[in-house]
């Protein structure tokens, strides 16, 4: 409620199709959207589960003639972008269809800025500001429910000269159409699923709590947190539950709709210094590290906590103690579900500091709820290395 009389703009110019088979749509939205030749980005372990198959068997039956670049890495890379930018250029592409989880999906969106100003170096890109120019048509296909970036603005890419993840952003970034088909997230790995679900989960909390939330954002993320909590273990140890499948992968695109138009927070600003020096996958840089933040963040959102844990389905007479069943909850999800330890990454902690201090200059640190300064990022690295 405290958010009710702030001014926001609430902005989505995705296209959503969501459902069962609405891959078969693919072909309709590129003829609507006037695209001829797309280029397909994704990565080796889209194209090694066969979906990327399904794709171009959809586009030869319809005489769609494409390109295929699938050298995508995880925390996708400047260079990615670069020579994905360059193949469409070479073959004339006119469209872009990004296929997989977030990496694929973020790294299309950086070449459709390229290919949108053209240009050869995304560095040029990084910030709000950067990418003043509509991309061509993009459709997203999300294969993970994990980052909700098949609907969002943001591009997040590791900038391999400095080590660090850097962010492109603009209304222009967004995709035009996301087919968002649950049978394509069939067959994700457990452990994929773990981490990809958690990050979810912690793009819901954050865009909640965050400091700049607003109340389009609060519904959605409140939502998402219903839906990720209640079905991520499932979908863990069942992966063929196709119910399961579909609330996660819905709870993913909420949760992307709600931190897109709120902002994440610490969680993500450590998660995102983690995986620019040391290339770990974000959805578990996040999970091992969201309790320990929501720990240090209680006491200054007590009844958005409290809310949270109402979400997930736990009653309780105060807020300070739904406060503390989120927390909690949080921390027990992540260890059902066989995500390892902070301890178990291969972090030195002689890296804290710096890790701390790339935190700190992190733009989302102001959103959290809770003043970070970069001793107490090294507090919570601290707790979280030394957590059993």
């Amino acid at each position: 409620m405290d958010n009710l009389t702030k001014f926001f703009s609430f902005e989505l110019p995705t296209k959503i199709i969501y459902g069962e088979n609405c891959l078969d749509n693919l072909c309709d939205e590129l003829k609507e959207n006037k695209g001829q030749k797309p280029i397909i980005i994704t990565d080796k372990g889209v194209t090694k589960a066969g979906i990327l198959n399904k794709i171009t068997h959809l586009l030869d039956k319809d005489n769609v003639p494409y390109v295929v670049y699938d050298g995508v890495e995880a925390n996708p890379k400047d260079v990615n972008v670069e020579e994905g930018a360059k193949i469409a250029k070479e073959n004339n592409c006119d469209s872009i269809i990004a296929v997989g989880g977030g990496s694929p999906i973020d790294c299309a969106k950086s070449v459709g800025v390229l290919l949108a100003h053209n240009d050869t170096e995304i560095k040029k890109y990084e910030g709000k500001t950067a990418a003043t120019k509509p991309l061509p048509l993009l459709i997203t296909i999300p294969t993970t429910s994990g980052t909700g970036s098949e609907i969002t603005f943001s591009s997040v890419i590791t900038d391999t000269k400095n080590k660090y993840k850097m962010t492109v952003k603009s209304k222009y970034t967004a995709a035009k159409v996301a087919i968002c088909d649950p049978v394509l997230t069939l067959s994700v790995p457990p452990a994929v699923t773990a981490s990809t679900g958690m990050d979810a989960l912690t793009h819901a909390i954050e865009a909640y709590t965050a400091t700049c939330s607003e109340p389009i954002a609060d519904a959605v993320s409140l939502y998402a947190i219903e839906l990720i909590y209640n079905n991520l273990i499932t979908a863990v140890f069942e992966g063929d539950n196709l119910l399961s499948r579909s609330a996660m992968l819905m709870g993913s695109m909420l949760a992307g709709i709600g931190f897109s138009h709120s902002d994440v927070a610490s969680v993500h600003c450590i998660a995102e210094a983690l995986g620019g020096m040391y290339d770990l996958p974000h959805g578990v840089c996040n999970a091992v590290l969201l309790p320990h933040v929501m720990e240090y963040n209680k006491e200054y959102c007590i009844a958005k906590y409290a809310r949270v844990a109402k979400a997930m389905g736990f009653d309780f007479k105060t807020d300070e103690e739904g406060a503390d069943i989120a927390v909690k909850a949080v921390q027990k999800l992540a260890l059902d579900v066989k995500l390892p330890l902070f301890s178990d990454l291969n972090v030195s902690p002689d890296d804290f500091d710096i890790l701390a201090q790339k935190s700190s200059i992190n733009i989302s640190t102001e959103s959290n709820p809770r003043p970070m300064t970069k001793e107490d990022y090294l507090n919570i690295l601290s707790n979280a290395y030394n957590a059993k």
